[in-house]
């Protein structure tokens, strides 16, 4: 969506301008001075209800000298929630965790130590196309442009560094040191990024957040967005070659990627497989965009690793659609996909390529899939040949009375535990492989971070993502490597009164590393981690522990995190055997690790 704000007040009155002959008149004083004297008037309130107007509801943050007064102004809007966090990476992560939910999230900060340990989940947020707005205390707008040194710096008098290591990482930069533009600032960054689903970084001077403002009204010109159009002739001739090429195949396919999401088109996508028969998939990082309940559905995509027949039937199809994909070197395990280009159509959210061409660019993928579906021939074709030879998967080895708790085991009871009042968030790591397998019923969420892979990033995003869908049991699943980056902030989950399940999958080391490349590197100190989080939880709030060995003690686990303590934040740590992977990951590793060890080319 492309931002148009308006500044002007229904009257035409240029509110904050000079009148033209240079005079202000009595009437204009008098306004002035009324709003002048409004603590309503600030540019912090007018920031604060920006966030609301679009959806924002609760902004996650970790204080610092710089932005003080700023969150004074945030908390007093009453449609705005501050949940203040450990540390600023996990602010940034559960901004994210909001942002995946809510379709916009924000994280305050304060000045360069706050700027830059955010920074990571700023990079994440953006490598995943979430709208998230980060905002940062500033110097106080006197220190600009002098010689001063100030504390939070690297010790030089140039304050730029923050800012141009956020430009790499978001799609606009506003820096806040004077009121006469900032209410523009502040719109045109909102606008920015949620037009591009990109994130944004807003610097706001310490002592401008709480000086009114005429241009800072209770009741500012409303924030709108015009929508994003396609060009009628691009989409009509994308549709027209499109329809012919896929009609022309014996046994066509479609499959999902991430970019379903920032595209705004899951519904065409099924639009367009309700009308055209064809077998769909999704690739990794797209599951939960596409309803696993659909009749053609085949399920995850992933090459070598991908769901029981799955990739058969793509990699075997003399016609492929692609709906947003990312192609990595994680995606493609090792890049490893037998995908042909000439087979393939490729739909990216503002742009259609079929084959090795033609391209068509401004074609929205909402409206080419929707144009799409009442253009193609009806072709089961792929779909059926799936049901010729699939051959149900089998269930885990029945598990001996006290018999050390398998992982498989493990996720054949989450799968029990999930419905349409739940959410999965899934770590990097095996969490990856045993959580894809999941089939997720009708309006059950499901989250992860495939291409930035920040290992500690499902904490934050647990909380943000409970936060912003509080009707949602969230379930995580989190190895012991990523818990020790950021586990302080299940101290937040508790003071929110969230009711997540985390389980903490406790196997003694980094295991997707192991799989990759093994060392002594991978193994890791063993928390007392039920101690840990008693310990955070000391007697204040409602959360629930326990330690499992066994099946037996997991149903008992799950029975009392789904009975007695439904309204607790419930932590159980299963202990697993360090060699327990999925059998994917085993595959995957291999492939990755030979992926990774390539030698130079020649010179």
């Amino acid at each position: 969506m492309i931002g148009t704000l308006d500044y002007t007040n229904p009257q035409n009155n240029c509110i904050g301008c000079p009148p033209r002959n240079g005079a202000v008149s009595s009437i204009q004083e008098s306004q002035a001075s009324s709003l002048m004297a409004s603590t309503d008037a600030t540019l912090g309130s007018h920031l604060a209800r920006r966030l609301v107007q679009i959806g924002v509801s609760d902004v996650f943050s970790v204080p610092g000298d710089f932005n003080l007064t700023l969150l004074d102004h945030l908390i007093a809007e009453p449609g705005l929630k501050n949940i203040g966090c450990c540390n600023e990476l996990n602010a940034g992560y559960a901004a994210d965790g909001y942002a995946r939910a809510r379709g916009v999230g924000a994280c305050v900060v304060t000045f360069t130590v706050g700027g830059l340990s955010v920074l990571n989940a700023i990079a994440g947020a953006y490598s995943e196309n979430l709208p998230v707005i980060c905002v940062v205390g500033g110097p106080n707008t006197n220190d600009y442009g002098t010689n001063r040194i100030l504390h939070h710096t690297i010790g030089l008098p140039d304050f730029s560094q923050e800012l141009r290591c956020f430009q790499t990482v978001t799609c606009y930069q506003a820096v806040v040191n004077n009121l006469e533009d900032a209410h523009e600032q502040i719109d045109k960054a909102v606008a920015t990024a949620l037009k591009e689903s990109k994130p944004v970084y807003i610097s706001i001077s310490c002592n401008l957040a709480g000086i009114p403002h005429p241009t800072f009204i209770r009741e500012p010109i409303p924030f709108s967005i015009s929508p994003r159009l396609s060009n009628k002739q691009g989409l009509e001739a994308a549709v027209e070659a499109a329809a012919a090429f896929l009609d022309k195949a014996v046994k066509p396919v479609m499959v999902g990627g991430p970019k379903l999401r920032v595209a705004k088109a899951c519904d065409a996508f099924v639009e367009l497989a309700d009308a055209c028969g064809y077998a769909l998939a999704v690739m990794p990082s797209a599951k939960g965009l596409v309803p696993e309940h659909h009749p053609h559905f085949l399920g995850t995509y992933w090459g070598a690793v991908s769901t029981a027949f799955c990739a058969e039937i793509v990699e075997s199809a003399d016609a492929y659609l692609f709906a947003g994909p990312i192609f990595n070197d994680y995606s493609s395990v090792g890049y490893s996909l037998l995908l042909k280009k000439e087979k393939a159509i490729i739909v990216q959210p503002d742009r259609v390529v079929i084959a090795n061409g033609p391209a068509f660019g401004c074609v929205l993928m909402k409206d080419f899939l929707s144009a799409l579906a009442s253009r193609l021939k009806r072709n089961t074709a792929a779909y059926e040949n799936y049901h010729r030879i699939y051959v149900s998967e089998g269930l885990p080895l029945k598990s001996e009375p006290g018999e050390a708790l398998r992982v498989n085991v493990l996720f054949q009871h989450i799968q029990q535990m999930l419905s349409g009042d739940t959410a999965v968030i899934a770590e990097t790591g095996d969490s990856w492989f045993n959580c894809q397998k999941l089939k997720l019923p009708e309006g059950c969420g499901y989250q992860f971070q495939m291409q930035y892979g920040s290992i500690g990033w499902s904490v934050g995003a647990t909380l943000g993502y409970a936060q912003a869908v509080p009707d949602k049991r969230v379930i995580s699943c989190i190895g012991d490597g990523s818990f020790q980056v950021t586990a302080q902030d299940v101290s937040t989950m508790i003071t929110c009164g969230q009711n997540s399940i985390i389980f903490l999958i406790n196997n003694g080391g980094y295991t997707i590393e192991v799989e990759i490349h093994d060392g002594p590197y991978n193994v890791i100190k063993n928390w007392n981690y039920t101690g840990l989080v008693d310990a955070i939880h000391n007697g204040e709030g409602n959360c629930w522990t326990t330690r499992v060995h066994s099946e037996e003690e997991l149903i008992e686990a799950i029975a009392m995190a789904t009975g007695e303590k439904k309204d607790c934040l419930c932590f159980i740590e299963v202990i697993a055997h360090k060699d327990d992977t999925s059998k994917e990951l085993l595959e995957w590793g291999s492939r990755v690790c030979s992926a990774n060890s390539r030698p130079p080319n020649p010179q």
